[in-house]
């Protein structure tokens, strides 16, 4: 068994982090306390203790506990737990116990299982044969079906703290029974540092690199920077998945910042993308946008500057094309802003709903044929090849619309 598993808390006591869920007085605490359980979502990211607060949980109720995997598990896994609880509640049932044990379900990844196969947990989450325990590193808004979202209660779990880390590397040194305690080793505290960095929050991974140090690196009294760094191998930028939360979250971070003329911050963001492997066309996509959306007309260079740059991006090809889209952030984060244009065509739209079917005036119509000139289209419209532009007292947009505003040109400041 490795370190992780071997440190694995037994009850909360022994739990390091998510006070704000089980520290005293909060609801997870209580109702471990109360053993007043209902179906729950963990979500938050990896390493921060989704199993183990499910394992305790499980402990704590007296519960029958059944764990599977949402990668290698299906409806047939489920079938086998519903009718081994359906087998000890009869049991229970004859022997005249009027309260049989709970079942907790636990499915790590819920995230993994199709509509089908969550469809399936339905009825028996409904019916409180078992109690589920879901975990996930994904939005389960987007990730567990409606109607089972709406049977459990979702619990947030936070990234373990520097403070939170210390405190397993520390426990872990110590522990002569269970823990790395009988090869007497120390960590430095730049080292320690840089174990809790590189393992981005998550702390199995960072128990399974100190194992490493510790088991490996014999020689060492004291764990140095130099070790660590070996264990790792690697530089790690941090959590991504282009097509998770982190994604979406740094992405929006990124266009926050540039829109709040923040180009230290853009600029990080943008960083983390590309060390992440970031589609950059993908990137300079967002940029293009934003430049119509936040700085429109108060830069009028702003959209040309941020299609040239896609151009560029396209004809240059990664690794070169970075410098290209920090040239186009920074000159994006820097310009003057304004949402002329997208409250424009915002205000726009909204009329379009009030007054869906407004007829158009008579004098804008189109008029190719006699009939239609007959009938008073295009009467009246003005127009010479010596002006083109604003025309006193020439109305244009329809009768009951006469005056109202979309666009106010009023250039916002950086």
């Amino acid at each position: 068994m490795n370190l992780a598993f071997r440190l694995r808390p037994a009850n909360l006591e022994e739990f390091v982090g998510q006070e704000h869920l089980v520290g005293k007085g909060k609801i997870l605490q209580r109702m471990i306390g109360q053993k007043a359980f209902s179906s729950m979502i963990f979500w938050g990211p990896p390493g921060s203790g989704k199993t183990t607060l499910a394992y305790i949980i499980a402990k704590e109720a007296g519960a029958d506990f059944h764990a599977i995997s949402g990668v290698s598990s299906g409806k047939e896994d489920l079938r086998k737990v519903i009718v081994n609880t359906r087998s000890n509640n009869l049991t229970m049932k004859q022997s005249n116990n009027a309260h049989p044990r709970r079942t907790i379900l636990f499915i790590d990844e819920i995230h993994r299982w199709n509509k089908a196969q969550q469809d399936s947990l339905l009825p028996h989450v409904e019916s409180g044969l078992i109690t589920l325990i879901g975990a996930t590193t994904e939005n389960p808004s987007f990730e567990v079906i409606s109607p089972l979202l709406s049977r459990c209660r979702v619990f947030v779990l936070k990234s373990l703290s520097y403070e939170n880390l210390e405190t397993i590397i520390d426990r872990a040194l110590k522990d002569k029974e269970k823990g790395l305690g009988k090869y007497n080793k120390k960590i430095g505290k730049d080292a320690k540092e840089l174990l809790v960095r590189l393992s981005g929050g998550d702390a199995r991974i960072m128990l399974n690199a100190l194992e490493i140090a510790v088991t490996t690196y014999n020689n060492e009294a004291i764990l140095s920077n130099e070790t660590i760094k070996d264990v790792f191998q690697t530089r790690s930028a941090g959590l991504y998945d282009k097509k998770a939360d982190e994604h979406y979250n740094i992405i929006s971070a990124f266009i926050k910042s540039v829109r709040g003329s923040d180009p230290d911050a853009a600029l990080y963001y943008l960083a983390r993308m590309l060390e992440n492997g970031e589609d950059p066309k993908f990137i300079a996509r967002r940029m293009i946008i934003l430049a119509s959306e936040d700085i429109g007309l108060a830069d009028r260079g702003a959209l040309i500057q941020a299609n040239a740059g896609f151009e560029a991006v396209h004809k240059i090809g990664m690794p070169e094309a970075q410098l290209i889209l920090a040239h186009i952030c920074l000159y994006l984060s820097t310009a003057k802003k304004s949402r002329a244009v997208a409250n424009a065509l915002g205000e726009a739209k909204n009329a379009v709903y009030e007054f869906p079917n407004e007829p158009i005036p008579l004098h804008l119509r189109n008029a190719p044929t006699k009939l239609m000139k007959n009938l008073g289209y295009a009467k009246g419209y003005t127009w010479s090849k010596n002006h083109v532009g604003p025309k006193f007292g020439q109305s244009f947009l329809p009768e009951r619309l006469k005056g109202r505003k979309f666009f106010n040109n009023n250039i916002g400041k950086k």
